[in-house]
This record gives C-alpha cells, sequence and structure tokens, in this order.
C-alpha cells in the first residue's frame, strides 16, 4: 500500500512541477499571458500544495506529523526543481525549435 502511495505522490508531484511551462492558465483556472514572474510564482504554490499533499498523505498513513529541519526543505525543493526541468526545457528552447 505504501509503495503506491509514494508513487502517487512523486507522479503528482512530476505532472504540477510541470504545469506552469505547459499551460498559459494560472493554476488550471485563470487564463493569463504569463510572463516568467508568473510562471515562477505558480510553480511556488504548486510546490506549497505538493507538499501539503505529502503531509497530509503522511498523517494519513502514520497518524502523526514528522518534524522536518530546514534541510528537508530545501532537498525537496531542489527535487521539485529537477522534477521541473522537462517543462521549463520545452517552454524556453524545444517550443521555439517546433515552430522554426
Amino acid at each position: 500500500m505504501q509503495t503506491g502511495v509514494y508513487a502517487v505522490l512523486l507522479t503528482a508531484a512530476l505532472v504540477v512541477a510541470n504545469l506552469p511551462w505547459l499551460s498559459e492558465r494560472f493554476l488550471l483556472t485563470i487564463k493569463l499571458n504569463k510572463t516568467a514572474w508568473w510562471r515562477w510564482l505558480e510553480w511556488l504554490v504548486w510546490y506549497g500544495l505538493t507538499g501539503l499533499l505529502a503531509m497530509a498523505l503522511e498523517y494519513k498513513m502514520t497518524g502523526g506529523l514528522h518534524t522536518q529541519q530546514w534541510e528537508f526543505y530545501v532537498a525537496s525543493l531542489c527535487l521539485f526543481v529537477v522534477f521541473a526541468l522537462p517543462g521549463f526545457i520545452y517552454h524556453y528552447d524545444f517550443k521555439k525549435l517546433l515552430n522554426a
């Protein structure tokens, strides 16, 4: 059971980390002509929501939340950056090659 939960969480994180660069809608609701700042803001919001989902799953699986130090959050932020790389490269590099 726990392996499935981890797989769902990692898949959700991988998908939402790329959404700011693959969609012109802010949080999939508001249509904007997004600048880079809007994309990074949306990416941070998705990071926070993914963290809340992870905390909710941890609470449901263990009945409590483990305290984390700042190193945990830095590592998870770096992992979210790596997850966002495909969408970032697509938006800023690959999309231009496809349109040329």
